[in-house]
């Protein structure tokens, strides 16, 4: 598959221009992936898709409309320009709606220091097969694996070009390797579960299957047993797997979606204190090899390193242009996109200050509480960062795991449980967004 997709955007502005838009901007995205699943030794699964999607926005003064379609054909196009155009016509006035400047475009970008695209040759479905093969046979040579719910692995490759009637005109390429397994404990009402997964975006730097596998035989042995713990206030340890989420319930705060509309609980704390002195969250979306890197933004604006939480204060919002203007502000050059709506903030990569401690640290630190490594479900309340989530993981006491535990409940206050947060040492670099183990003082934890 190797639609022209700089010629597919090139065409829809041509096509936005001959229906009465005044403005417009286009984005073709082309896609292709495989997997294999396998399942007691034997293939469950294989499945390949590939298609270009192709998305237009037309603006008619302080009006705009969306469209998308997977039929590329030039009539097509012809119809999409036309009904996006009278749509807009019809839509509410957005006073903040609108495209960049043509001064604030990015002009140039580095795509080989991003190294976002693996160049070596597709994988075969019979090379993705004998690697899901391989992580299951480890994750069941794991003594106390009673069977496996899945193993697999997977390759996938998108490419993307964005053009608008500003001037930008720009595309790039990622691709993304993987392998997953998750393997069962015990039998009937007594069964547990756990899983591990590793994602890279060239293929050659994914660590062996048999790893992949045993480490999921491992993780759902532990587990074996598992029982509530006890009703109470505790520490709570986050585990690297788990502790993004924690940050990502921040991030979401300081979107500039959330803030412009008044639902954010941090909307107030700009130049306050969200994270303890000392602690860092930094956003870079010029990582090389990291999935979420990018070399411009959804509105075709430069992107670079910032500071979102710098020793514990937070210095900004995470904004587009439209959100920027409605704020006053600037872009962050955040803007995201699909094919068939228009740019909304979002952020990507994210690296977390690192503590000196290990996660084996935190617990004994933590003396008695739980270690959280695995959460289901959410009520968060978005104005007053009230915390509620189901969670498992194991009970700690004197320091030292001694025992599984689930169906328990975890809540808290973000805006409290952030400020006491201690970070351990162990966050993933290849991972985009990079966030050690946490302890958290001051949660209640329902269970028994």
């Amino acid at each position: 598959m190797q639609a022209d997709l700089e010629h597919l955007t090139t065409a829809l502005l041509a096509a936005a221009r001959d229906a009465g838009a005044e403005s417009a901007d286009a984005v073709a995205v082309a896609g292709e992936s495989l997997s294999i699943e396998v399942r007691g030794g034997a293939l469950e699964q294989a499945e390949r898709a590939e298609g270009v999607d192709i998305g237009l926005r037309v603006l008619i003064g302080q009006r705009q409309a969306c469209v998308s379609a997977s039929d590329l054909k030039p009539q097509t196009i012809a119809t999409m320009a036309e009904r996006a155009v009278a749509m807009a016509r019809e839509a509410p006035e957005d006073p903040w709606c609108g495209l960049a400047d043509p001064e604030e475009l990015a002009r140039d970008w580095d795509l080989a220091a991003l190294d976002l695209e693996d160049r070596e040759a597709p994988p075969d479905p019979a090379g993705l097969e004998r690697l899901a093969r391989e992580a299951e046979a480890a994750a069941l040579a794991v003594p106390g694996v009673s069977m496996m719910d899945v193993a697999g692995a997977s390759w996938q490759r998108m490419r993307l070009h964005l053009a608008a009637t500003n001037g930008f005109s720009g595309g790039y390429a990622r691709t993304s390797s993987g392998l997953h397994a998750v393997a069962i404990t015990g039998d009937g009402t007594e069964m547990e579960r756990d899983y591990a997964y590793e994602s890279r975006v060239h293929r050659a730097e994914l660590p062996d299957p048999a790893e992949v596998g045993r480490r999921a035989g491992e993780r759902a042995v532990a587990r074996r047993g598992a029982a509530k713990p006890p009703t109470g206030a505790w520490p709570v340890v986050f585990d690297e797997r788990v502790a993004s989420s924690l940050i990502g319930h921040l991030t979401q705060a300081v979107n500039g979606s959330a803030v412009a509309r008044g639902a954010s609980w941090l909307k107030d704390a700009l130049g306050e204190r969200v994270l303890p002195a000392g602690i860092d969250l930094i956003e870079d979306p010029l990582r090389p090899r990291i999935g979420g890197s990018r070399p411009f933004d959804a509105e075709g604006l430069p992107v670079a390193r910032r500071a979102i939480v710098e020793g514990g204060v937070l210095m900004g919002w995470t904004l587009d242009l439209a959100t920027a203007r409605k704020l006053g502000m600037k872009s962050t050059g955040n803007a995201t996109r699909g094919t068939g709506s228009p740019p909304s903030p979002a952020s990507g990569n994210l690296w977390l200050t690192h503590g000196e401690a290990s996660r084996e640290s935190l617990l004994a630190e933590m003396g008695e509480g739980l270690l959280v490594t695995s959460l289901i479900g959410a009520s968060i309340n978005q104005t007053t960062g009230d915390y509620s989530r189901g969670a498992s993981g194991f009970w700690v006491r004197n320091g030292e795991i001694v025992r599984p535990v689930n169906e328990c409940t975890i809540a808290g206050n973000l805006r409290e449980m952030l400020l006491t947060i201690r970070p351990a040492n162990d966050g993933r670099p290849w991972l985009s967004r990079v966030v050690p183990s946490l302890l958290v003082e001051g949660l209640t934890i329902a269970g028994e």
